[in-house]
């Protein structure tokens, strides 16, 4: 693949004119596109018969690159469509990337600064979000729920930096991610088990480890009459229940008013009578408006980066003391251990296979500042086994009517 063709751009403007003429507008009639892009293909293709211009190589192909340029994203809309591509990113006009099955390929795509400014104005503009000077980086979602990152100079230093996590609905629940070798049969019904019984699940790793995928997996597991409120910076989840309230963070306008942060979503959140709140992923000091959400008896979900579930645990233990010096670890180290029932971590390994690597238990006791914690299941052998281990806290198993021995007793 090549910068775009001469070609294709004059049959794009062709189509602009024709299109301003009639006045029609484009956006989201994929059908209409279609059609004045084949008019003037078919154009463009006599003109040439006429010795006008040299024939196109490929009619079919130019016109869906020329239909991309007009209601898509241009050259990179092929890699969108592809659904063996996961990610892609731009750190330059000859260096874009690509990812699939979490590994990254160099393409021989070739972009004009100005086409990816003009591709990242087209992506932002139905999020509403900018990126200029005064705010030179931004997170928004694409329509079909796709996340793209922007990062422009004079923060990076000489080209627009742009990554697109694109949005799958390949993983729907559990049995796919078992399906898929990222997690065993009996650590998919203990999951489940805990889902329904009400368990506050901690899901960590590193980035690109699977975390969102893994809590849309486990909510898709959540009782049908549950209502469900979640809270991110850019929308991500797409949870797979009939009673769901999605949430996002709002940046200043050009004045510097009308902020709303994730710990004011969490917040509002617990007015909206919600069965679980799930808040996509905490970093700062929403970790303590979460707790205390918790600790006020909402069950919860959220995701947090981390390199294994305990240090995922005192992770949590530390972000809540950004919340301000009348903070403190006195009430949070204990906070956390009675409050998080599960922590399941996500890796991602070299070969570009996500999987879950341990589930781990707090029991509720701590000492100083760790908190203890028992493994459920870890990797034994290269493969998720049980190792033996039960939850100590089976408080919330035994209301909901569950035995978590019997799902944990087998051998896998």
């Amino acid at each position: 693949m090549v910068v775009m063709g001469g070609e294709i751009l004059a049959i794009a403007e062709q189509v602009r004119s024709r299109v301003r003429r009639d006045g029609v507008d484009l956006s989201g009639d994929d059908a209409a596109a279609e059609r004045y892009v084949a008019d003037a293909v078919r154009a463009y293709s006599e003109r040439a018969l006429a010795g006008a211009h040299d024939t196109l190589p490929d009619e079919a192909e130019t016109a869906r690159a020329v239909v991309a340029s007009l209601t898509g994203y241009g050259p990179l809309q092929p890699f969108l469509d592809d659904p063996t591509i996961e990610e892609i990113w731009i750190n330059g006009p000859t260096r874009v990337f690509v990812a699939r099955n979490g590994v990254p390929e160099l393409t021989p795509l070739v972009l004009a600064e100005s086409e990816i400014r003009d591709l990242v104005e087209r992506m932002l503009q139905a999020s509403g979000r900018r990126v200029d000077l005064s705010t030179p980086f931004v997170d928004a979602s694409l329509p079909d729920g796709s996340r793209i990152h922007v990062v422009i100079p004079d923060i990076t230093r000489d080209h627009i930096s742009v990554n697109i996590r694109k949005f799958h609905r390949r993983i729907g629940d559990l049995s796919r991610l078992v399906a898929l070798d990222s997690l065993t049969q009996q650590a998919a019904e203990f999951l489940r088990m805990s889902v329904l019984a009400g368990l506050n699940i901690l899901v960590s790793g590193a980035t690109q480890a699977g975390k969102t995928t893994l809590v849309n997996a486990l909510l898709s597991g959540a009782r049908p009459t549950d209502r469900i409120v979640t809270v991110e910076e850019t929308f991500e989840l797409d949870v797979a229940a009939r009673d769901v309230v999605a949430l996002q963070c709002r940046q200043p306008s050009l004045e510097g008013t009308g902020e709303i942060t994730l710990r004011r979503l969490v917040k509002e959140a617990l007015r909206m009578r919600p069965d679980r709140l799930v808040v996509g992923e905490v970093r700062e000091a929403e970790s303590l408006d979460l707790l205390i959400a918790l600790n006020a008896g909402v069950p919860g979900m959220c995701t947090i980066h981390a390199n294994t579930a305990r240090d995922a645990l005192t992770k949590l233990c530390t972000l809540p003391l950004l919340a301000g010096r009348n903070i403190d670890s006195a009430f949070v180290v204990p906070t956390v251990a009675t409050c998080v029932d599960l922590v399941v971590h996500c890796r991602m390994e070299r070969g570009g296979r996500r999987r879950v690597s341990e589930i781990v238990a707090p029991s509720g006791r701590h000492s100083g500042s760790v908190i203890e914690a028992s493994p459920i299941f870890a990797l034994d052998g290269g493969e998720l086994r049980a190792t033996g281990g039960y939850p100590v806290r089976t408080e919330k198993f035994e209301a909901a009517g569950f035995d978590p021995a019997i799902v944990l007793s087998r051998r896998s």
